[in-house]
């Protein structure tokens, strides 16, 4: 059991399998912070990236989860943020890469090109994997500052 945080967000194309996953992290004891949306009605992936973005900024959530149709829209626009390092993955060796040599902050998953159980294998492994740090800190430190110029 743990006591953290994890931010959800989504637009409709990811609702279903955001829906989904909050309930296991709730399971798992995780704190689920869900920042919308609720439903299918078309809505801006945008404003759901920038839900997680202030959520992590503000201090709400160490890490993040977000859903769209493909998971390419949501990660751009998360991106878009200099301290947020939003990875999409398709896979467990994906979600794994991306915390170990990337410290990456947010998980993105295609609802519409994922399946369940490789979401949730992708989602724990996420949440379980530790950055690495070392040769990988440096390379991690410059994303912090190229965001800044």
């Amino acid at each position: 059991m743990t006591s953290e945080t994890i931010a959800l967000a989504s637009d409709h194309g990811g609702v279903e399998l955001k829906t989904i996953i909050r309930a296991e992290l709730e399971k798992k004891g995780y704190e689920v912070l869900d920042l919308g949306t609720d439903g299918s009605a078309s809505v801006d992936y945008p404003d759901f990236a920038l839900a997680i973005a202030q959520a992590l900024k503000e201090g709400r959530a160490r890490r993040g989860v977000l859903f769209c149709g493909t998971g390419i829209g949501i990660a751009i626009a998360a991106n878009r943020h200099a301290h947020v390092r939003a990875a999409l993955v398709h896979d467990a060796f994906g979600a794994r890469m991306a915390r170990q040599h990337n410290d990456a902050n947010v998980l993105v998953l295609g609802g519409r090109t994922i399946g369940l159980e490789v979401a949730r294998d992708c989602v724990e492994i996420f949440l379980d994997t530790e950055f690495e740090g070392g040769r990988h800190a440096r390379r991690v430190a410059k994303l912090a500052e190229y965001g800044e110029r």
